[in-house]
C-alpha cells in the first residue's frame, strides 16, 4: 500500500504517511466519505432532472391540449374520430410523465435533506429511469451505484441519524 499524496510506502495500521504526514483512510472511512459525498451531488442532479422531466410533461400537455382540442381542426389533419381519443390519452400519459417527475424531485429533496425514506424512493425511481436513455439511464446507473450496495445502506442510515 502506497500514500496518495507523495506515493511513499506504507505498512498496515500505520495511521499517518512516515514521508508527507498525511492521515491514512481505511477502507471503511473512505466508503463513508464516497456515500457522503455523492448522496448530496445525487440529489441535486434528481432535483434537476425531475424539473426537465416535469417540463416535457406541460410541454404535451400544451401539445396534446392545442393540436387535438376541440377547437383547432387542420384541414388536413387527422378528423374527429382520432383526436377525441388522442387527446385524452396524450393528457393521461403527460400526467403519468409530472407524477414520475414530482416522484424524482422529492427524491433529490430528500436525498439532500438525508431523510431516511429518500433512499429507497431514489432507488425506485433510479430503476424506472433507467429506460429514459440516454440522461435517466445515466442517472440511474449512477444512483443505483451510490445508494445499492449493502454498506450504502448502513451508511445512510447513520448520515440520516446524525441530520
Amino acid at each position: 500500500m502506497y500514500c496518495d499524496q507523495c506515493g511513499g510506502p506504507l505498512q498496515q495500521g500505520q495511521l499517518r504517511c512516515v514521508k508527507c504526514g498525511k492521515p491514512v483512510l481505511g477502507p471503511a472511512e473512505y466508503r463513508r466519505n464516497r456515500v457522503q459525498e455523492h448522496v448530496r451531488l445525487l440529489g441535486m442532479l434528481w432535483m434537476a432532472y425531475s424539473a426537465l422531466i416535469v417540463v416535457g410533461g406541460v410541454v404535451l400537455v400544451v401539445v396534446a391540449q392545442t393540436l387535438f382540442g376541440r377547437v383547432i381542426h387542420l384541414p388536413n389533419g387527422p378528423g374527429p374520430e382520432i383526436t377525441n381519443w388522442l387527446r385524452p390519452f396524450l393528457t393521461f400519459i403527460a400526467g403519468v410523465i409530472m407524477v414520475k417527475g414530482a416522484a424524482g424531485f422529492l427524491a433529490g429533496w430528500g436525498l439532500a435533506q438525508r431523510e431516511p425514506w429518500a433512499r429507497m424512493v431514489a432507488l425506485v425511481i433510479g430503476f424506472i429511469s433507467l429506460f429514459n436513455v440516454p440522461l435517466g439511464t445515466a442517472l440511474g446507473i449512477y444512483t443505483l451505484w451510490v445508494l445499492l450496495p449493502a454498506q450504502s445502506d448502513e451508511e445512510y442510515r447513520a448520515l440520516s441519524v446524525a441530520a
